[in-house]
This record gives structure tokens, sequence and C-alpha cells, in this order.
């Protein structure tokens, strides 16, 4: 209950600097129970000078005893462009901090908005969701590296160890995750500066970024990342995002051809204010060989997890399989109320689509 009070305190605060679009200076505390920020500086009406900044205190136990540390200073938000590799941030959803990598484009088919067809994707066979063609809207994603420190405090919200997985050198077939990594939407990303030549903990900042105070934000890319961005591109770039809410629950869907199989990144997240749990998932999977697989089972991923107001996003990612070099996958969620009583979340229907013939193996990066 403590760490859902701290973040909803930290969400709060952030909600409050973007409408202001002002720069506030941003504290976070490294402990057991989550993030916290220190109020922001608001101007005095008298005399238009800032008020001191009232910074909070966890109640004094051993070891969480901490105070909170400013690790920056929030910038504006981009409403056009993108932001540049270098670009620290907090997670608008997770809360956690991070640095841009770089940026992708990738087409976001959102079944929420109602467009003309022209550009559009439609129901894959067999869809249950009808007949309705959804429209194609190039939209920025950025891959990301996450602060470690802040990893344990949304492990039950999201696989920050199972994010990207890459073919192993010795074995095409074999997939590996690094862990720390995260596709990120535009929308997701709460800018900040900060004044430390090394402002994230993982272990690819240093082999990836370089500090550079001449430039803003003052980190470039390594050729070492560089290189493995260009040698990993068709397996990292993001192609189609698709996204579709019910009853309040949002799913959004991101589908990566990994060589031999497809990985899918899914998050939920609860738009309303009703307390709500996942239970079951249904998934149907169409081969263009002809064949139509049906999955049901529990929860997902091992976790039946808890959509609330204080908690509201959940997100995972796995794999499937095919007997055709390309398919379609939809389904729905399972969900229940507090009540007792359930409804179906349905689960956009997007493409598998393989390209193999145009990408060259994958290959990881050398530890």
């Amino acid at each position: 209950m403590a760490a859902c009070a701290l973040r909803r305190g930290l969400l709060a605060t952030v909600n409050t600097l973007n409408k202001r679009q002002a720069h506030r200076i941003l504290s976070i505390v490294d402990n057991s129970y989550g993030f916290e920020v220190t109020r922001p500086r608001l101007q005095c009406l008298a005399c238009g000078l800032p008020n001191k900044t009232q910074q909070k205190r966890f109640m004094s136990s051993r070891p969480e005893e901490k105070v909170l540390e400013a690790v920056g200073v929030f910038e504006a938000v981009k409403q056009h462009g993108k932001y540049e590799t270098g670009q620290l941030f907090l997670h608008s959803v997770f809360g956690y901090r991070g640095i841009v990598l770089f940026p992708w484009h990738a087409r976001l088919y959102d079944r929420d908005v109602t467009l003309p067809v022209s550009d559009s994707k439609p129901e894959p066979p067999g869809g249950a969701h009808g007949s309705k063609e959804v429209k194609g809207k190039t939209h920025t994603y950025y891959q990301v590296l996450i602060d470690t420190r802040d990893c344990p405090h949304i492990s039950q919200r999201s696989q920050t160890e199972a994010v990207t997985f890459l073919a192993n050198h010795d074995d095409s077939r074999a997939l590996y995750a690094i862990p720390g990594l995260d596709y990120v939407s535009h929308e997701d990303i709460l800018p900040y500066n900060s004044t430390e030549q090394v402002p994230i903990q993982h272990e690819l900042f240093e082999r990836f970024l370089l500090f550079n105070p001449a430039k803003a934000p003052p980190f470039t890319a390594r050729d070492t990342l560089k290189a493995w961005q260009e040698k990993n591109h068709p397996w990292l770039e993001l192609s189609d995002v698709h996204r579709e809410t019910t009853e309040n629950i949002r799913v959004t869907v991101i589908p990566f051809y990994m060589g031999m199989r497809w990985r899918y990144c899914i998050r939920l997240e609860n738009m309303g204010s009703e307390v709500v749990q996942l239970r079951e998932r249904h998934w149907r999977i169409f081969s263009l060989s002809g064949t139509l697989e049906t999955v049901r089972g529990r929860g997902v991923v091992g976790r039946e997890p808890v959509l609330s107001k204080e908690q509201p996003a959940f997100q995972y990612s796995s794999h499937v399989s095919l007997q055709a070099p390309s398919g379609h996958m939809w389904g729905t969620f399972r969900i229940e109320r507090t009540d007792g009583s359930h409804f179906d979340v349905r689960i956009p229907p997007f493409s598998l689509e393989s390209n193999k013939d145009d990408k060259a193996p994958p290959a990881g990066y050398t530890f």
C-alpha cells in the first residue's frame, strides 16, 4: 500500500507538470518502497519568486532510511518532433528512469479511431471482431535503456528481463534476453536533464553512450551502439503497433519477427477507475498453411495482474511459432470485476509477417 501511495503521488505531480509545461525539480528515492518526488517550485503570487522546495522524507527505519535524492530537472514535453539519442526521461506509466537509444517510426493501427478505410488493414481470415478496417498512422517509438535501480520496483508490472529477444551467434534458433531494454511510445516519455555524467545505471550505458557536454542532450551514441543498431536493425525495428479498448481496458500489441518465431509485447492499461483483474486468455492463431489453433489458459506468463488506479498497467512479452512464414493472431482476455462479474477484452488482430528473405540472421551484442 505504501508503494501504491508513493507512485500515485509521483504520477499526480507529473500530470500537474505536464499541464503547466514548466520546468520542475525531480527527486526520486531509490529504496524498496518505490518512487517519491519533491513538491514543485511554485512561484509566490505576491513577488513572483520561487518558493523553497519542501522535501518529503521516509519514516526512519533500517535499512530503508534514505533521503530523497534530486536526479534532474523536468523539461517541456515535445508535442511535435522526436526525442534524440541520449534523452533522459521518466516513464509516464511505469515510473522508471531511462534513456533513449534510438527512435523508430511504426504504423499504429488504433481501432478506437474511426478513419477512412484507405491505407487500412482489414480483419484477418476468421477474425472475431467483425469487418472493421483500421487506418495506420505513423507514430514514433523508442528503444530505451531502463535504470537497473528501478527494475525491482516495476518487476510486478513489466517484464524488464524479457523485452527484447535476439538470436545467439552460435545457434540462430536460440533466443535470449538483454535485461533492461524497453520499447516506449512518444507519449510515455517525460523528459528531464541531469548534470551527472552517468545518470542511468545499466551495464550497456557506457558501452553505448558517451558524455558530451557540448551536445543537447549531452549523451551521444558510441560506435558500438551504431554498429549494434545497424547490424540488428531488421530485428529490432518496429513495423506495426495495434491498439484497441474494451470497457476502459486498452490493449496494445507490438509483434516482432525473431528468425524462427515471433515475439509479441502486450500492454494492458486500465483507463477507468474500477479495479479489475485479468483471469484468462483466449488466443486464436491462424497460419497461412491453413491451420487455426485455439489456446486458452489462466492469466498470462503465470500471473493474473490486478489493474487499479494506483497500478493501471501491466506489460509482458511472449512468443509463438507457426507452420508457415506468415499468419495472424487475435483473441480476448477475460477480466473480472470486484463484484465477481466478468467481461471479455478484445485483443486487436495483428499480422505475423516473416519477410525472412529480406533479413539476415540477427546477432547479439558481445559482452
